[in-house]
């Protein structure tokens, strides 16, 4: 069995092999490949093209064309930031997050306030979501037995205002006293909120 020998000079080139710099061709590939593997925005895909040129140097003339770049794909329907947003938030929501953390997950992907707010979600919703937390992770009455452990309370509580979820959801079914009214207390849900 062959060791790994400092000397060996094919080894020192691989350790020193610097990435070739980019240019207009090759990051509009970059770019096209990023949002074929990727659901993305288009705060999602500038930070990527510039993670990318800070990582391997432009070798274009002029400064890197990465806004238009973005607007090409956003023209071309290959990046749509308000079907980004409603997919994200719906996944969120049926993974038992809050509307906090779903804004917060939007603004980190680069979607405008506009667009957060008309994906925000509405009472019921919110109230599911709180449900499918509970569910999850066995709180409240989903816990199966009754609880009066004053502790253990402020656990789940802590848990699901750091999930995103508003003190009055969190209420709504941490104090159902079973599972089946705590599913009627969500299905009676006001879409006014």
């Amino acid at each position: 069995m062959q060791g790994k020998d400092p000397a060996d000079p094919q080894a020192q080139e691989r350790r020193r092999r610097v990435p070739t710099p980019l240019d207009r061709p090759r990051l509009e590939e970059m770019a096209l490949a990023y949002v074929a593997r990727f659901a993305t925005s288009a705060g999602k895909l500038e930070r990527y093209l510039i993670r990318k040129l800070r990582e391997r140097g432009w070798d274009g003339e002029g400064a890197p064309p990465v806004e238009a770049i973005i607007a090409r794909h956003v023209e071309l329907g290959y990046i749509d930031d308000a079907g980004f947003a409603r997919a994200r938030a719906g996944s969120l929501l049926r993974r038992g997050y809050g509307p906090r953390r779903i804004g917060q997950a939007l603004g980190e992907a680069g979607i405008a306030e506009p667009i957060r707010q008309d994906v925000r979600p509405d009472g019921a919703a919110r109230r599911q979501a709180a449900l499918a937390l509970a569910r999850k992770r066995r709180f409240g009455p989903f816990g199966g037995k009754p609880s009066t452990d004053p502790a253990l309370r402020q656990k789940q509580i802590a848990a699901m205002l750091r999930a995103g979820h508003m003190l009055a959801e969190i209420r709504g079914v941490l104090d159902a006293p079973s599972p089946a009214a705590a599913e009627g207390w969500a299905a009676d849900a006001d879409d006014d909120d």
